[in-house]
């Protein structure tokens, strides 16, 4: 079986390293070969955490896209990431998508929502309906969360599967927790684009902080955006990230109660979890089906909750302790790679049965 991958980035974007990449070498060791052709490249990625988007870089990338679905050789399935080509309309994607071909795509955002909610109202006419026409002409609609499904269940796509976003376990191996109440690191991991989230914690942090010895790391943020908050900027990479996170003692994800933010999958939380941290979280999304309230972290939405929850944690080590082997436990059942990859596997031969026959 042979299955053409269309990532919308290479391995510098999360999304499509997360829920497509790393998938590659369990697939091909289940005999599905996997030819990877990311939309936009890791030097799209960097620039757009820096701010300096060369709209030419898109259109080189837009073009070599096109050419590979003109030329590419012929595959038993064809496994998209959202949309082919954003901004640009669905009945471009059905007309280059050829039709004879089994389509799985793939959502781990609510991308629905750049369009439909756009300030713009040519954009919302032009493109407002565009991800559930995609949806509709799938053959599966694989998703991150609920919201997600029904969404692709309103659009009228033809099977909707549930898949989480998960963790290689085997980059996460076991930790002992801290032992000790002082000098406690509470922790975020996120990029740029997802930052600004912090200032919805920084009073409660800052409450705590007046109180305990604590420090707060912002991994993936750049220091001019947590200024005036307690926390200090770690700069991000793939290589690091783990060995970063270890040096943390509680996760966090705060999060608004808004429809953009429904969409997301969580990913913070299964990481902190992996590696045996308790976590707090806003419950928003996909959140509250991975904390269990008390057993894997705590769930908080206003500043006082945040605090209250926060602090709990600061100074019981046992309450850590307990919650993060609880998250440890969790993950490995349902949130790892090592959990989810046979599951992928039956799901793409499902979507291209006359592969297999």
């Amino acid at each position: 079986m042979r299955v053409l991958m269309l990532p919308r980035y290479d391995s510098l974007g999360a999304s499509s390293r997360l829920r497509m990449l790393q998938y590659i070498p369990a697939l091909e060791a289940a005999g599905i070969h996997v030819d990877a052709a990311p939309l936009l490249d890791d030097g799209y990625v960097s620039d757009l955490y820096s701010g300096r988007v060369s709209p030419a870089k898109v259109l080189r990338a837009y073009v070599r896209r096109l050419r590979l679905l003109w030329t590419g050789r012929s595959h038993d399935l064809i496994w998209l990431e959202k949309e082919l080509f954003p901004w640009l309309p669905a009945w471009l994607e059905r007309f280059l998508l050829p039709g004879r071909t089994p389509l799985v795509v793939d959502y781990d955002d609510a991308v629905f929502h750049r369009y439909d909610q756009h300030r713009l109202a040519l954009v919302r006419w032009l493109l407002g309906r565009k991800i559930d026409r995609v949806m509709r002409r799938a053959d599966m609609v694989i998703v991150g969360n609920d919201y997600l499904a029904e969404r692709a269940r309103a659009a009228g796509a033809a099977q909707v599967e549930w898949l989480p976003t998960v963790v290689d376990l085997q980059r996460y191996p076991p930790r002992a927790i801290k032992e000790t109440a002082d000098d406690v690191v509470i922790g975020w991991i996120g990029s740029p684009a997802t930052a600004h989230y912090l200032h919805l914690v920084a009073a409660a942090i800052a409450a705590v902080a007046s109180r305990h010895a604590i420090r707060c790391v912002a991994i993936g943020a750049r220091p001019d955006q947590v200024s005036g908050t307690p926390f200090e900027a770690w700069p991000w990479s793939e290589s690091d990230e783990v060995s970063m996170l270890y040096r943390i003692d509680i996760g966090i994800m705060p999060l608004p109660d808004a429809p953009w933010e429904k969409g997301k999958c969580g990913y913070k939380l299964i990481q902190y979890m992996a590696c045996g941290l308790p976590v707090v979280a806003s419950p928003v999304g996909v959140n509250t089906q991975i904390v269990q309230q008390g057993e894997t972290g705590e769930l908080a939405r206003s500043t006082a909750e945040w605090t209250q929850a926060i602090e709990r944690l600061v100074t019981d080590v046992e309450r850590r302790r307990r919650m993060g082997e609880a998250g440890r436990q969790r993950v490995q059942r349902d949130y790892s790679l090592q959990a989810q990859a046979h599951r992928l596997v039956g799901l793409l031969r499902q979507a291209a049965p006359r592969a297999e026959s």
